[in-house]
């Protein structure tokens, strides 16, 4: 063996060693997404709005900071938090979340923890005495009239208070700042504004109104130390320090609004000092005496956990702005265990179909071609770390990646393994057929194998390249999971390149220089093709037209039906049951508490889960703002059907309409560059001929996808612009074909000359997408529901992709090519 080919092996081992060093050990270096492990992940928009230019600067770091220390502190493993600068979000990511834990997590992220000590009125009773004379309540409330009696004294009294009515939830997802800014000027003197302290009444939480001073008198800047205690009948309270400042500033405070103080002079007049957290009293003791040792009780109604969270958020430190949530995903641990189960058994099933098939049908070769297939997949991991880590400089953060520098391992990423490994052997087939043609040729296996490589080196150049460059705009255009699958389709497709040009050669080498073997014996999926495809072009686009009109007639009548919520906003909350309960029931029980225009069904997994069972679940999705308490409501009323949330998604409208946005701009802008790039490459004709074929493609498959009755997400525009990818990868060939045809064939017809073509690739076209079919059906057989409209939109794509590759893409071209135009 010659020292240069010795090195080369001696090279593909290390790169080999190097990749398997990366996932090594396992579970340490690959790191699992929240859709896989189980968790939520929180998208926090910071709002900046009321801030100076100076504030703005830093606020966003200093906002994530202050997230950090909180989430630090609830004690949660291994979370995944990071600021997208440019937006202002913060995306927080929690593994192993239960629900109760979610709703605690989400409070202390979204409180701005702004703490205040503020002056009650002077004359807060009158005033409060005025609005129970007039029956005035803040809006979503009513008066309540409660008889008191003190048995100690004997007296008893009427005492007034407020309570919240069902007109309190239609104030809007943020009821607390909804609240505030209807009761600013409720009959508040100047400077001042209302206030209510949730208080406890017979088992029932009522609201004592105050009128507060809008100023505060000191702020939590000075705060020193919480921490939660415990007074009389074990009542929790969170107790402050100050620092030095601070204890000067309250201490002057106290003095001042004491009984003969500078600001209270008479004796008898007794002030109240509001204790307010986030526009929120939660107590307003009375100043009996100057406080000069910088401590502070809060007092309220308050759980221990309660006591514990507010104590966090103190320690924490307050945010520079609010943060509104605008993105939610909620995934339970035990879907995710069931995703793994299912995601291994779709590259398990795919990857053995895949190979089988291969073998079978190429003999010896496909002993190669399986042995480049494993090798792609050992090598996946370096490409992996290679392509994350160069398009990590460009993405600012890279949201989490493992211990390796891997990218997160998530559902579609999973789905990216087992495309690579359909669309890994449509180089080695190119190689394959080629030699197969060399070979009929008159050419020895050696002669063929080196004029094999020369003819197609630019065909799998340019149908990769393509491919390749999709992925990268899906990168750019797509977020967490998304980018996770592009990198992965990125670096399958770099590895099997590499795989097949150099790794692939190699081992063909030693067959024919090492073995006896003088050819390479393969079957024939078309023995001799030779059909007038061309001829019946006319056909084929009325076909297409009378279909395509037909799909999206439909989908105009559906309208915004065909999106779910990732584009329109809202919620979509999936539950698992015990027992069935009729899709009416809970339609009217949603309608009784006023949450209209849901859809509801059930759906029916494909595969079973770790039980032997196949699952059923009931998904729910409702309007924004109206998925606040569909998931209470729903386990709350059917608590004999086991209803249990397992997965929850819930997108802001302005999330929904940047999704639309960033879709539109991602295909248009893969379609653009394909045309400038197929241009350069081939000639102005061949990119019309891609652009109308790829239009075709998404126009089809999104037609054909909706009526089935699925909703357009954010994994369905992910499988589109992989079409897009794929189809135009099945049309450079055909094109190349065509190119090198009109080289070697004088005087006929152009449209003879690309049908020719056509015939030609006719064996490549269809053993690439029966390969590429099986990896996709596994995914849709074996991959679960959480992946299932990803693996349909790919099924029907690779079909449509495969069609227009033949009817669609030439015919265009022959529209620049007339038959009557000889090829010169």
């Amino acid at each position: 063996m010659e020292r240069n080919t010795i090195w080369k092996w001696v090279l593909l081992a290390g790169l080999t060693l190097w990749s398997l060093v990366l996932v090594t050990p396992l579970e340490e270096k690959v790191k699992l997404g929240l859709d896989l492990r189980g968790g939520t992940s929180f998208v926090l928009q910071v709002d900046m709005e009321e801030l100076s230019e100076d504030e703005k600067k830093d606020a966003p770091q200093r906002a994530l900071e202050v997230i950090r220390n909180r989430v630090d502190s609830m004690g949660i493993e291994e979370p995944n938090i990071y600021l997208k600068p440019r937006q202002n979000r913060i995306v927080v990511q929690l593994p192993g979340l239960t629900p109760e834990d979610r709703d605690r997590a989400l409070d202390n992220l979204k409180s701005v923890a702004f703490l205040e000590f503020r002056m009650v009125h002077d004359e807060n009773r009158e005033l409060v005495n005025r609005l129970f004379a007039n029956g005035w309540t803040p809006p979503g409330h009513e008066l309540v009239e409660l008889e008191r009696y003190d048995a100690a004294s004997g007296q008893s009294w009427k005492e007034y208070l407020f309570r919240r009515t069902e007109k309190f939830s239609e104030l809007g997802e943020d009821r607390i700042e909804a609240l505030r800014r209807a009761r600013r000027d409720f009959h508040a003197p100047a400077g001042y504004e209302l206030l209510l302290e949730e208080v406890d009444r017979r088992d029932e939480t009522l609201y004592k109104p105050y009128y507060v001073k809008v100023r505060p008198e000191l702020t939590g800047e000075y705060l020193k130390h919480a921490s939660v205690d415990y007074r009389q009948l074990g009542q929790a309270v969170v107790t402050l320090s100050f620092d030095a400042r601070g204890a000067k500033r309250f201490g002057r405070v106290t003095a001042d609004y004491a009984p003969g103080g500078s600001k209270n002079p008479e004796m008898e007049g007794r002030r109240q000092l509001a204790i307010v957290l986030d526009n929120k009293l939660y107590s307003a003791p009375t100043i009996d005496e100057p406080i000069y040792g910088g401590n502070a009780v809060i007092r309220g109604n308050f759980k221990p956990e309660e006591a514990q969270d507010l104590a966090l958020i103190l320690r924490a430190g307050s945010l520079p702005a609010p943060v509104e949530l605008i993105e939610e995903r909620s995934v339970d641990p035990t879907l995710g265990r069931d995703s793994i189960r299912s995601g291994t058994r779709a590259v398990i099933f795919g990857g053995i179909a895949v190979l089988i098939f291969v073998i079978a049908y190429y003999f010896m070769a496909g002993v190669i071609a399986d042995a480049a297939l494993v090798l792609d997949l050992l090598l996946l991991p370096l490409g992996m770390w290679l392509v994350s880590g160069f398009l990590g400089m460009f993405a600012g953060s890279f949201e989490g990646g493992g211990a390796a520098g891997l990218p997160v391992l998530t559902l579609p990423g999973i789905a990216a393994i087992v495309l690579t490994i359909g669309m890994a052997v449509d180089a080695n087939v190119l190689i394959f057929e080629r030699i197969r043609e060399e070979l009929k040729a008159g050419k020895t296996l050696r002669g063929a194998i080196s004029a094999g490589y020369e003819k197609v080196f630019s065909t799998i150049f340019d149908a990769n390249l393509t491919t390749l460059l999709t992925a990268l705009i899906l990168f750019w255009q797509g977020s967490g999971p998304i980018r996770g699958f592009a990198v992965i389709l990125s670096a399958g497709i770099v590895v099997s390149m590499f795989v097949a040009l150099v790794a692939t050669r190699m081992f063909l080498n030693v067959l024919a220089q090492r073995t006896k073997a003088v050819t390479l014996r393969m079957l024939s999926i078309v023995k001799k093709a030779d059909f007038n495809f061309l001829g019946r072009r006319r056909i084929a686009g009325f076909a297409s037209l009378v279909l395509l009109i037909i799909t999206w007639a439909v989908f105009g009548m559906k309208g915004a039906g065909n999106f779910g919520v990732d584009f329109t906003g809202g919620s979509s909350i999936t539950f698992s049951f015990d027992r069935r309960v009729p899709v009416q029931d809970v339609r009217e029980t949603l309608d009784a508490a006023g949450v209209e225009d849901a859809q509801i069904q059930y759906q029916q997994e494909l595969t079973r889960n770790a039980a032997g069972e196949t699952p059923e679940y009931l998904q729910v999705k409702v309007p924004y703002g109206k998925g606040e308490n569909v998931r209470e409501l729903v386990t709350g009323s059917f608590e004999s059907a086991g209803f249990e949330a397992i997965k929850v998604d819930r997108v802001g409208p302005q999330i929904g309409a940047e999704l639309q946005r960033k879709g539109v701009l991602a295909i248009g802008t893969a379609l653009l560059g394909i045309i400038i790039y197929i241009s350069i490459r081939f000639e102005f004709a061949f990119a019309i001929g891609a652009i109308v074929a790829l239009a075709h493609d998404v126009l089809m498959t999104v037609g054909l996808y909706c009526l089935f009755g699925r909703q357009l997400s954010l994994p369905v525009i992910a499988a589109l612009l992989t079409i897009v990818g794929y189809s135009v990868n099945d049309t450079i060939v055909v094109f190349d074909r065509i190119r090198e045809d009109l080289g070697l064939i004088k005087g006929r017809p152009y449209s003879e000359i690309a049908n020719l073509s056509i015939n030609q690739t006719l064996s490549r076209t269809l053993l690439t997408s029966i390969t590429t079919l099986i990896a996709v059906l596994a995914l849709l057989l074996f991959g679960g529901g959480a992946i299932n409209d990803f693996a349909l939109t790919l099924l029907i794509g690779v079909l449509v992709g495969t069609y227009s590759s033949i009817f669609v893409a030439t015919p265009t071209v022959l529209l620049w090519h007339p038959d009557d135009k000889k090829s010169a």
